[in-house]
C-alpha cells in the first residue's frame, strides 16, 4: 500500500556488496514539518500563557512601569520608599557589579514586583466586581446608580483585547448556598405536585434534615469549596456522566441540525470538504486563543471558557466502574466511517491545512473505495452505543494490543469523528415527518455508524445535508453549538462553492489516499458487538421524536407583550403538559453557571405555585384580566428562579453535592434520597442560537432548526426549543413509544395551541371576546386520551438528573 511505504523514512537491504540504504525524502520532510508545526504550537501556547497570566495587564506594561520607576529615580526621588536600597544591599552578586549597575538591577527587581502586585490587585478587583450579581435582579430598563458605577469599573478593569482564556483567573468561585435557603426553595418547588398530606410529610423530612444531618454535610461541602476551583463540576462530571453504566446514545448524547431550507450543495463530498475545512479553521483559532471570550449577550460580563479546551482531540474511554475523558494536545487527522469501513484522513500536507477542494477529493476517494469491511468491522461502532461495562470489557480483552489497538487509537486520538451516511435526510416539502426522521438519524443513526464516545461526530448525508452528534460528559451544548454554527456560517458565507457545486481551490496531485484501518475481530468479539447492537437498537426503536418550526410568531412578538421570551415558552410548556396529562410534574429547565470558574449547569424548576395557579385559572375559565395578572406573577417568578440558578443559588446542584458527601460519610438521609428519586417528567432546554453569525434579514432561508436530545424519563417528555431571529420558534420533542401516556406529536399539537392561546391572552390589542372563557372552552373540546392519569409506579432509586442529560446513577454500589 502506498501509504504504508510513505510511512517508512528509510529502508535498508543487506547484500553481498554491502548494505543498500534508501532514504525517503518525502517521509523525512513530513517528519520535519510535523515537528515544526508542533513547536510552533508550543511557542504560541507559551506566549498565550504569558499574556493570559498577566491579564488584565499586558506584557508591555512591565516596560512602562520600569521606565516610570527609572524616570522618578533620575529626578532623585525614591518611589520605593527605601525598598530599592534594601534590595541593593541583599543582592547576592553585588560585589561583582558597579554601584550604578546594582542600582539598575535593584530598580528592575522592584519594578517587576510592583508590576506583579498591580496585576494581582487588578485581578482581585475584577474578581470582586464579577461577584456582583444584583444587576440581574433589577427591572428591565431601570439601572441603579450602583450598577452604572459597577459597569464602568468592569470596563476599566477588564483590559483590552482579551484572549479566550484571559478572564479565567478573574472569575469568582461558585458559592455554596445556605442549607435553609435550599430546603425552603425545594419545598416551594414541590408544593404544586403534592397534596396536603404528602407535603406535610416532605416538610417534616426537610426539617429533620436541616436541623440534624444537613449542617454536618454542609460543613464538608464548604471545606471542599475552599479547596476546589468549583465544588460541583468534578463530582457532576464523574457521578452524573462518567459513572453511568447505561448507553450514552439517546440517554446522554444530543444532536444539532443543518439549515432547514437550504442545502448549499447536493454533493456529499463537497459539503464535507468545506465543512471539515471550517472545523479546522475554528480549531486553529481555538489553539491560538483568538476566539473572543463568551459574554452574556448585551453585556461586558465574561463567561467561563474552560469547557472549550476539550472540544477537539477528546474521547470518552469506557471503564468497568467509571469512564474517563481523555484529551490529546493535537491531532492532524480525522477518523471517517463509510459503508462499514474506517479510514484515517490526514488534514495536513507539508505542514499546511488541506484546501476544501483537496478535502473533497479525499472524501470522494473514500466514497469510491470498493473494498469490503473486515470481519466484524461494519458494526463495530455499536460497542459505543450499548451498555458501558460490556464495551469496557471488550476493549480490554480485544483492543489492548496488536492491529486492533493501533486502529482503535487512531479513532480515539482523531480530532473528531466523521460519518459518511448513505441515506438522504432533511426537510421534504410534502412529507411533514421528514424532520422527525432527520432528528432520529442524528440522535442514533443505525446505532453502529457513529462513534458515540468521541467529543462529537459530524454526519454527512448523501444529498449534501449534514448534522452533528455530541457526547455530553466533556462539556455542555453551548460549546459545541458555537463551533457548529460558526461552521455553518463559514461553509456558506466565506468558503462557498463553484457553479457545479464543488469546493473552490486547487488539488495537490501528490496527496496520499486516506488510510483504511485494519481490524482482526475474533468471533467472541463479534458476539459482543451483536449484543450491544441489540441493546442499542431496542433503545433507538423506542424513541419517538417530533420536530417542528413554528412560524406564526416569534421572539419579536413575545417581547411586544412585555414578557421574557423564555418565561413565555416555559408557561406554554406548563399549559401544554397540563392539557396533555391533566396534572403538573417536576419540570427541569437547564440553566448555566458559567459566571463562575468551571461552571456548568443548574436546574430551574419551572413548575411553581405561581405557574400552576395561572394554568388552573386559564383552564377554569377565569376572566382574562385575572389570568393576565397570574401570568405576570408566574413569569416574574420564573425569571427570578432563573437568575438565582445563574448566580449560584439554585437547588439541585447543592442537594446533589450534599448527597455525594453523605455517601462518602456512609450516612443515610431519607430527605436527600427522596429528593434525588423524584422523576423529571418534563425536561426542557433552550438551544443557544448565535444569530450574529447569520444575516437573517437578507437571507431568511439560512435558518437552522437547532438541536435536541432524547427523552429523560420513561414516562415523560424532553423538549428543546430555540428562538431563530424574531419570527421563528423551533421545538424538538422526544418521548418513548413504550409509554402509552406520551406521544410527541400530540404534545406538539398542545404546544401549538398553547402558543396561540397565550399570545391571544397577552396581545396588546385585545377585545373582550378574547377572554379566558373562550380559551377554556376550546380546551374542553380537546380529547385528553384514555390513558391519562394512569401513572406508572417507578422504582424509588436515588438518581441524579439534569435536563437534556439525565442519568440514573447508583452511587458507590
Amino acid at each position: 500500500m502506498a501509504e504504508a511505504h510513505q510511512a517508512v523514512a528509510f529502508q535498508f537491504t543487506v547484500t553481498r556488496e554491502g548494505i543498500d540504504l534508501r532514504l525517503s525524502h518525502q517521509a523525512f520532510t513530513e517528519i520535519y514539518l510535523s515537528g515544526v508545526r508542533s513547536w510552533k504550537k508550543r511557542i504560541i501556547g507559551l506566549k498565550n500563557s504569558v499574556v493570559t497570566g498577566v491579564y488584565p495587564a499586558s506584557p508591555s506594561s512591565w516596560l512602562f512601569v520600569v521606565i516610570a520607576i527609572l524616570a522618578t529615580m533620575y529626578t532623585r526621588s525614591d518611589p520605593s520608599m527605601g525598598l530599592i536600597a534594601k534590595i541593593q544591599e541583599n543582592l547576592p552578586v553585588s560585589q561583582s557589579m558597579s554601584n550604578q549597575c546594582q542600582t539598575l538591577v535593584s530598580a528592575l527587581l522592584f519594578s517587576t514586583m510592583l508590576w506583579l502586585l498591580l496585576i494581582f490587585t487588578m485581578r482581585m478587583c475584577l474578581k470582586q466586581l464579577l461577584s456582583y450579581h444584583r444587576w440581574m435582579f433589577e427591572k428591565h430598563g431601570k439601572m441603579s446608580t450602583t450598577t452604572k458605577v459597577w459597569v464602568a469599573l468592569v470596563r476599566i478593569f477588564s483590559g483590552r483585547k482579551p484572549l479566550l482564556y484571559s478572564y479565567q483567573g478573574s472569575l469568582p468561585n461558585l458559592p455554596v448556598p445556605a442549607i435553609k435557603d435550599t430546603v425552603k426553595r425545594h419545598l416551594e418547588s414541590v408544593r404544586p405536585l403534592m397534596d396536603d398530606t404528602e407535603f406535610e410529610r416532605m416538610t417534616q423530612l426537610a426539617s429533620e434534615f436541616e436541623s440534624r444531618l444537613g449542617n454536618r454535610l454542609q460543613w464538608y461541602l464548604k471545606l471542599k469549596a475552599l479547596w476546589a476551583t468549583n465544588y460541583v463540576s468534578d463530582w457532576w462530571e464523574e457521578y452524573v456522566y462518567l459513572r453511568g453504566r447505561s448507553p450514552i446514545m439517546v440517554n446522554s448524547n444530543y444532536y444539532g441540525m443543518d439549515f432547514m431550507y437550504v442545502t448549499p450543495t447536493p454533493i456529499q463530498a463537497a459539503r464535507a470538504g468545506n465543512s471539515l475545512h471550517a472545523h479546522f479553521l475554528y480549531r486553529r483559532k481555538l489553539n491560538k486563543e483568538e476566539l473572543r471570550p463568551t459574554r452574556i449577550p448585551g453585556t461586558v460580563i465574561p463567561l467561563c471558557s474552560a469547557q472549550c479546551e476539550r472540544l477537539f482531540n477528546s474521547t470518552r474511554i469506557p471503564g468497568e466502574e467509571t469512564d474517563t475523558v481523555q484529551h490529546w494536545q493535537d491531532s492532524d487527522y480525522i477518523a471517517v466511517y463509510h459503508s462499514g469501513r474506517y479510514f484515517r484522513l490526514r488534514m495536513y500536507q507539508a505542514g499546511r491545512l488541506l484546501s476544501p477542494r483537496e478535502i473533497e477529493t479525499q472524501i470522494q476517494r473514500i466514497l469510491d473505495d470498493p473494498s469490503a469491511p473486515s470481519t466484524g468491522e461494519a458494526k463495530l461502532g455499536a460497542l459505543t452505543a450499548g451498555d458501558r461495562i460490556p464495551w469496557a470489557e471488550a476493549r480490554t480483552k480485544y483492543f489492548s494490543s496488536g492491529v486492533n489497538k493501533r486502529s482503535l487509537d487512531c479513532i480515539e486520538k482523531a480530532a473528531f469523528f466523521v460519518s459518511l451516511d448513505d441515506e438522504e435526510q432533511g426537510v421534504v416539502a410534502d412529507d411533514p415527518a421528514s424532520l422527525d426522521a432527520y432528528a432520529k438519524s442524528l440522535l442514533h443513526g443505525k446505532c453502529y455508524d457513529r462513534w458515540f464516545d468521541k467529543s462529537f461526530t459530524v454526519i454527512f448525508y448523501k444529498n449534501g445535508k449534514m448534522g452533528v452528534n455530541g457526547e455530553h460528559s466533556w462539556a455542555d451544548a453551548p460549546v459545541l453549538s458555537h463551533l457548529w454554527q460558526q461552521t455553518l456560517s463559514t461553509d456558506c458565507f466565506q468558503l462557498g462553492y463553484n457553479a457545479e457545486g464543488h469546493c473552490k481551490g486547487e488539488v495537490d496531485s501528490s496527496l496520499p489516499p486516506p488510510q483504511k484501518l485494519s481490524w482482526e475481530i475474533p468471533p467472541e468479539c463479534e458476539e459482543q458487538i451483536s449484543q450491544s447492537l441489540a441493546v442499542a437498537q431496542a433503545l433507538a426503536d423506542d424513541v419517538d421524536i417530533h420536530v417542528f418550526a413554528y412560524q406564526e410568531f416569534g421572539k419579536g412578538r413575545i417581547k411586544k407583550c412585555r414578557v421574557s421570551p423564555d418565561a413565555f415558552i416555559q408557561m406554554v410548556l406548563q399549559l401544554a403538559y397540563y392539557r396533555d396529562q391533566r396534572r403538573f410534574c417536576l419540570t427541569y429547565e437547564a440553566s448555566m453557571t458559567r459566571l463562575f470558574k468551571e461552571g456548568r449547569t443548574e436546574t430551574v424548576r419551572s413548575c411553581s405555585n405561581e405557574s400552576s395557579a395561572f394554568v388552573r385559572a386559564l383552564e377554569n375559565g377565569e376572566p382574562a384580566h385575572v389570568c393576565r395578572r397570574l401570568f405576570q406573577e408566574a413569569s416574574e417568578k420564573h425569571q427570578n428562579l432563573y437568575r438565582l440558578a445563574m448566580t449560584g443559588s439554585g437547588i439541585d446542584r447543592h442537594l446533589f453535592c450534599l448527597y455525594v458527601v453523605s455517601k462518602y460519610l456512609g450516612v443515610e438521609s431519607p430527605f436527600l434520597k427522596e429528593v434525588l428519586s423524584e422523576p423529571w417528567r418534563l425536561s426542557t432546554s433552550q438551544s443557544p442560537m448565535h444569530v450574529e453569525m447569520f444575516d437573517i434579514v437578507n437571507h431568511p432561508e439560512y435558518v437552522s432548526c437547532g438541536g435536541g436530545f432524547g427523552p429523560v424519563a420513561d414516562d415523560g417528555y424532553g423538549v428543546s426549543y430555540s428562538f431563530m431571529g424574531d419570527n421563528i420558534l423551533n421545538f424538538h420533542i422526544s418521548c418513548k413509544h413504550s409509554c402509552p401516556e406520551t406521544d410527541s406529536h400530540k404534545f406538539g399539537d398542545q404546544i401549538r395551541t398553547a402558543l396561540q392561546d397565550l399570545l391571544q391572552l397577552l396581545s396588546p390589542i385585545r377585545t373582550e371576546c378574547h377572554s379566558a372563557e373562550g380559551v377554556a372552552a376550546r380546551r374542553e373540546e380537546t380529547p385528553v386520551g384514555e390513558t391519562q392519569g394512569k401513572g406508572k409506579q417507578k422504582e424509588k432509586s436515588a438518581s441524579i438528573t439534569l435536563g437534556s442529560e439525565e442519568r440514573r446513577v447508583f452511587f458507590f454500589s
